[in-house]
């Protein structure tokens, strides 16, 4: 059987570098634009999380162009329970993998995070609800940018269109790439709301609509 840590092979000092695209939509509109960052991930030690299970504690670092410092902005953390990958960012956890890792094996991915927030003064998770995370495919060759990788794992997490264009719309979309004897090497995330013109105003996309792209430029 493979093993988690194949595919999540977190160590003290291993890190990985992304592109990070950032995408929103300008307020009120319909037009949208990108910023991108470099970010990295440093796995800065094993701790213990608040069930008593050893936990990789890992630095995220931020700048604009490589010409930049570096800059700790957030610290994420991941679990290998030896059955599943638990990884937290922003309190929220995800179960990124989940054994076994076979062709079609799906599961419920964001069953810890809570979809039914009812504070307007809190952000709304409920377009996470229901995701049911699948291998879409394993040990397949992916190419990024200049970057070979021989053997990834695809995890299909979501793609759904709901409503109608030109009236309300809403997408969601989710997709991450895990390489052999690395980790995660691409990840995209879109979640968009349209909202039909009312009256004399013309058609916009919400707040809540935004999107991110992680592509690996660099690792250890």
């Amino acid at each position: 059987m493979t093993a988690i840590s194949e595919y999540a092979p977190y160590a003290v000092g291993k890190y990985i570098t992304y592109q990070l695209d950032s995408f929103r939509y300008l307020p009120f509109s319909t037009r949208g634009i990108t910023i991108t960052y470099q970010v990295k991930y440093l796995v800065d030690a094993v701790i213990t999380d608040n069930l008593g299970r050893p936990a990789y504690r890992i630095f995220r670092y931020i700048r604009k162009n490589a010409n930049d410092t570096w800059k700790q902005d957030n610290t994420v953390m991941a679990i290998n329970t030896g059955t599943s990958l638990e990884f937290i960012e922003n309190n929220l956890r995800f179960i990124s993998l989940q054994q076994p890792i076979r062709q079609l094996y799906s599961w419920m991915g964001n069953s810890y995070i809570n979809t039914s927030q009812n504070d307007p003064a809190e952000p709304d998770f409920k377009y996470l609800e229901g995701w049911e995370y699948m291998y879409d495919s394993v040990n397949a060759p992916l190419k990024l940018g200049n970057i070979t990788l021989d053997s990834t794992l695809k995890v299909a997490q979501r793609d759904e269109n709901i409503g109608t264009p030109g009236f309300y719309n809403e997408v969601n979309f989710g997709v991450e790439y895990y390489a052999k004897g690395i980790g995660l090497v691409y990840k995209k995330l879109l979640h968009t709301e349209y909202q039909p013109p009312a009256g004399s105003g013309s058609g916009y996309y919400s707040d809540a609509s935004k999107g991110i792209t992680f592509t690996m430029i660099d690792h250890n």
